[in-house]
């Protein structure tokens, strides 16, 4: 099978774990905060932690299934995960000032984007 098809279908069993686990939060500790998105992107942010270290210094996991795990599973997943990865990166190679403009950048320009759609929509659709 390619690596597509392999980030695919590691894609499908990430989101299918983001619905679970969301679900689990939800009937356990209610809907007063978003308490499974952040379960999700903390432990999306773990693991992926994980996965890049183990898939990168080590040579337990090939190619293929890292790139299934990292991108397909954790993918689907949650995205906030590979935004986690890339500061921490940049934050280890010192890049500080980089790390900094892309945090600030991806949080506000993604508040910004957010409030931008619903506009949109609202412009067209109503509401």
């Amino acid at each position: 099978m390619s690596r597509f098809a392999w980030i695919c279908l590691g894609g499908a069993v990430g989101t299918g774990a983001r619905y679970l686990l969301s679900g689990l939060a939800l009937a356990a500790l209610g809907t007063a905060f978003p308490w499974g998105t952040l379960a999700v992107n903390l432990l999306g942010s773990f693991l992926l932690g994980a996965i890049m270290h183990v898939g990168l210094v080590t040579a337990l996991l090939s190619p293929t299934l890292r790139l299934t795990l990292a991108t397909g599973v954790m993918g689907g997943f949650t995205t906030y995960s590979s935004f986690n990865y890339e500061t921490i990166r940049q934050i280890q190679d010192g890049a500080w000032p980089t790390a900094l403009a892309y945090a600030a950048a991806t949080v506000l320009g993604c508040l910004a984007a957010g409030y931008a759609g619903i506009a949109a929509a609202r412009s067209i659709w109503g509401g």
